[in-house]
């Protein structure tokens, strides 16, 4: 990993590291793959963690472990998708179908994000050297579980979750020298909007599938 945490550029006097500028170059493929509703979003998730991984271990530890946990979800959700298509998720176009979360669903996201957020915002608190700034690392290490969550739930909500973490993590990768994250983030919102319109507009076509008895 030497290599891609050496420098590739300088831009309005930022370094840009190749660990930085590959890792989301690969993140914004993985979305676009994502709106398209292309299991193939997850595999690319993976490998995009993999390098941010790299990129981040030993400087910003929420952010690290953020990509451990990136890669742990696609995982989940490339077993989810599979298990969706060619079920009542399969909306006849070869891709599930989304659907808007329940109440109950999005009550508890929220409870677990809240409490989550906390809890490793105490663990960060605790052992110092985990993190020097432990709320925002804790606030995006657990927003991005629960948007990767619903997006392997096929669920519309997973685009607002991404949306508030992205809030956190755009001023956070500036202000610790990871200039492009910061730029990307910024196509990224764009991304998000335009998935979020897609997958909001297809929701509401045929019949909602049930998906509240699937396994997590």
């Amino acid at each position: 990993m030497n290599w891609l945490n050496s420098e590739a550029f300088v831009l309005f006097d930022q370094h840009i590291l190749w660990s930085d500028m590959v890792g989301n170059i690969l993140g914004l493929v993985a979305l676009a793959l994502g709106w398209r509703r292309s299991i193939w979003s997850w595999p690319v998730q993976f490998l995009s963690g993999l390098v941010l991984f790299g990129a981040f271990f030993g400087h910003l530890t929420g952010s690290a472990g953020k990509q451990a946990v990136v890669m742990v979800v696609a995982g989940y959700g490339w077993w989810q998708w599979n298990r969706l298509k060619g079920r009542a998720a399969d909306g006849g176009d070869g891709q599930i179908t989304p659907r808007f979360a329940t109440w109950r669903e999005r009550g508890a996201m929220i409870g677990a994000a809240a409490v989550g957020t906390v809890a490793v915002a105490l663990l960060f608190k605790a052992y110092p050297t985990l993190s020097w700034d432990p709320w925002p690392d804790a606030y995006i290490f657990v927003g991005t579980v629960v948007a990767m969550y619903a997006q392997a739930r096929g669920m519309v909500e997973f685009w607002f979750a991404w949306l508030l973490v992205d809030l956190v993590g755009v001023p956070l990768n500036f202000a610790n020298g990871y200039a492009f994250s910061g730029f990307v983030y910024v196509i990224y919102g764009a991304l998000v909007l335009w998935g979020m319109r897609d997958w909001w507009l297809r929701s509401r076509k045929g019949p909602q599938p049930a998906l509240e008895g699937a396994p997590a």
